[in-house]
């Protein structure tokens, strides 16, 4: 009788001790009540409490989870009836919150989730929605956190996936997007065009600078080779009248415009197409002085 008193006694202890040791593992939390009451939240870790005075109500996961997604009708705006697919990412950072808050944390979530995000997109027309998704996401986070942080729950992100629109929606925008590609490839045209105007005036006035400037340098050169011609012309009419004398410069002078006369009148003459030649009596004068001067040059020597 003794040995099944100490083995009952022994057994008493045994489950006394599990009783009251909890192991509870990282990614949970274990909420505990006292007579019925909550008294305290066990974390990670080897946790005692008293048994038959203490128990685990809860085992809650503070995991990040999301809800499934699901799809909230939107209008728009515009007046435009969208569907959108939208999923919420959340974590529980107070559990105790969350089991005595609020009896279903998702379906809390999943109803806040909707009116926020009917809130926000009807003040978004259609292409505001389709084009400012993330900045779009980002203020129905920050909204939803605000309702669900007395639920002792943070939502770190909400996604919109997807939205869908009806047939005759998505119709009109495919006849606006051909529009407007039509009109940017038209307002392309014209602008290459007026670029091709623009570098073929360039062309052309870069043409006619240069042309201008050829004809000028041309002009110059001929203005600087017949002001040298002209220089050198007068130089030798010096060098003539020096070597002669001075006191028959004048002299000299007039025997090469005479000589200059009398070659022309020797070229022609003795040209191929030359039958008759028939001189005025200037020029034969002229002759004649040329010849005087000459022999006035040589009884000077």
């Amino acid at each position: 009788m003794g040995w099944i008193v100490t083995l009952f006694v022994a057994i008493l202890i045994v489950a006394v001790i599990y009783a009251g040791v909890k192991i509870v593992p990282k990614s949970r939390e274990y909420v505990v009540e006292r007579f019925g009451r909550y008294y305290k939240t066990l974390n990670a870790g080897l946790n005692f409490i008293i048994p038959f005075l203490d128990r685990v109500a809860f085992k809650v996961i503070i995991l990040e989870r999301n809800l499934p997604e699901f799809a909230i009708r939107v209008i728009t705006s515009d007046n435009v009836e969208v569907v959108l697919n939208t999923t919420v990412f959340f974590r529980v950072v107070d559990s105790a919150k969350s089991k005595y808050r609020i009896e279903d944390v998702d379906a809390a979530l999943s109803t806040s989730t909707e009116s926020i995000v009917r809130s926000s997109c009807g003040r978004l027309d259609l292409d505001a929605i389709q084009t400012s998704r993330e900045s779009l996401n980002l203020e129905i986070a920050a909204n939803l956190s605000k309702a669900a942080e007395i639920w002792g729950v943070e939502v770190t992100r909400t996604e919109i996936t997807d939205v869908e629109l009806d047939e005759q929606t998505r119709t009109a925008q495919r006849l606006q997007l051909n529009a407007d590609r039509e009109r940017r490839a038209v307002v392309a045209k014209a602008e290459g065009d007026k670029r091709m105007v623009e570098l073929q005036a360039e062309a052309e006035l870069f043409k006619a600078q240069k042309e201008a400037e050829a004809i000028r340098v041309t002009a110059e050169a001929e203005a600087f080779a017949v002001e040298k011609k002209a220089e050198a012309e007068a130089r030798q009419t010096e060098l003539i009248a020096a070597a002669i004398g001075k006191e028959h410069g004048p002299l000299a002078v007039d025997f090469e415009v005479k000589k200059i006369q009398a070659e022309a009148i020797s070229t022609l003459g003795t040209s191929d197409n030359t039958k008759t030649l028939i001189l005025p009596s200037e020029v034969t004068g002229a002759l004649g002085a040329a010849e005087v001067i000459a022999e006035t040059f040589r009884n000077k020597e």
